[in-house]
């Protein structure tokens, strides 16, 4: 796939473009989006996605395309756990619902720079060390073993990190509308939403060791491992606010993304023996006989995977949480006045 410099800089930087636009029109001044604003924008954004997959690949044929929708599809998916995780820490932290729009768009932007950097980093790896796919398979099957039993018990809000963060940062017990520091009695202090940015950002830390490693066993093409994660990012904050309570809904997401990393680190395995390097095996000489797995069976896959995780979630809550409370991402004035800055 031939990737120009030019092509590259307009990449980026009508990506750059969409995330201002997306500040400055909906983002800067704080409200809840409704639904219809929410649903509007979700769709635009997965369309934009969709059209574009289909421009590669009749620029630079199916091959590439599948290898594009494959890792978009994992890539979105990653992304919605990434969201429920958000949710947690968000939760957390009690942010006020008008002001979870920055919190999500501030993540996001953290999200970008952090994989455009694991991108780099990787591709630079798989171009000088084709021992790496071992690396990157091994650690895949490692995270889906954590994907499948770990579950999002743990909260990122009161985890070992951000108790070191309140140690070393004076904060603020209350919010001041969504300002990061406050000065007071002469002192400057930081506000509970500068926490939870912090928070957000690792999170998205952990969250970019998962997801390119695993594009990464999808294509060798930075270019579409940069535009499937930069797609599956876009109207992510959107689609936060449009599914509302089905991200509590969906129970068999972790399971799901757990056999998509393990059906991806097997293939990157595969690719390492068939391109083996290492003298210690097979004396360094590749194993042809090894199976290379094809992107369509990829992408079938991983569709299907995805398919039946989120109807089995579905089946399996029907009803059960209808009714009371508050809606997903939602925190009420009562407990945003009464717990404001303190992680629940």
């Amino acid at each position: 796939m031939q990737v120009t410099p030019l092509i590259w800089i307009i990449t980026i930087a009508v990506t750059i473009l969409f995330f201002v636009y997306e500040f400055f029109a909906h983002v800067r001044k704080p409200h809840e989006p409704s639904i219809g604003e929410s649903a509007r924008w979700s769709a635009f954004y997965i369309g934009l996605a969709l059209v574009f997959g289909v421009g590669i690949g009749t620029v630079s044929g199916w091959t590439y395309g599948g290898e594009y929708f494959a890792g978009y599809l994992t890539e979105k998916a990653l992304s919605v756990d990434n969201l429920f995780v958000f949710l947690i820490v968000m939760t957390g932290f009690a942010v006020p619902k008008k002001y979870q729009q920055k919190v999500l768009m501030v993540g996001i932007i953290i999200a970008l720079i952090l994989r455009g950097g694991f991108i780099a980093i990787g591709a630079t790896l798989i171009e000088n060390f084709s021992w790496v796919f071992y690396i990157f398979g091994a650690l895949l099957l490692f995270l889906a073993y954590k994907q499948a039993f770990g579950g999002h018990d743990a909260n990122p809000a009161d985890g070992k990190f951000m108790q070191l963060v309140r140690r070393v940062l004076p904060v603020t017990p209350d919010y001041h509308r969504d300002r990061l520091t406050v000065q007071q009695d002469g002192k400057r202090f930081v506000t509970p939403m500068l926490l939870t940015i912090i928070a957000i950002g690792f999170v998205d830390l952990v969250f970019a060791v998962d997801s390119i490693p695993a594009i990464y066993g999808l294509t060798s093409e930075a270019y579409i491992v940069f535009t499937a994660n930069a797609f599956a990012l876009m109207g992510l904050r959107q689609l936060f606010f449009l599914i509302g309570g089905l991200l509590e809904r969906l129970v068999y997401l972790a399971q799901g993304l757990a056999v998509i990393l393990a059906f991806i680190g097997v293939k990157l395995l595969f690719h390492a023996l068939h391109v083996n390097e290492l003298p210690f095996i097979n004396g360094g000489q590749p194993l042809l006989w090894v199976p290379e797995i094809p992107i369509w069976l990829s992408l079938l896959f991983i569709g299907a995977t995805i398919l039946v995780a989120t109807v089995a979630s579905l089946a399996k809550t029907r009803g059960g949480l209808g009714g009371g409370g508050a809606a997903h991402g939602e925190v009420t004035q009562e407990d945003a006045d009464s717990t404001a800055g303190t992680p629940r």
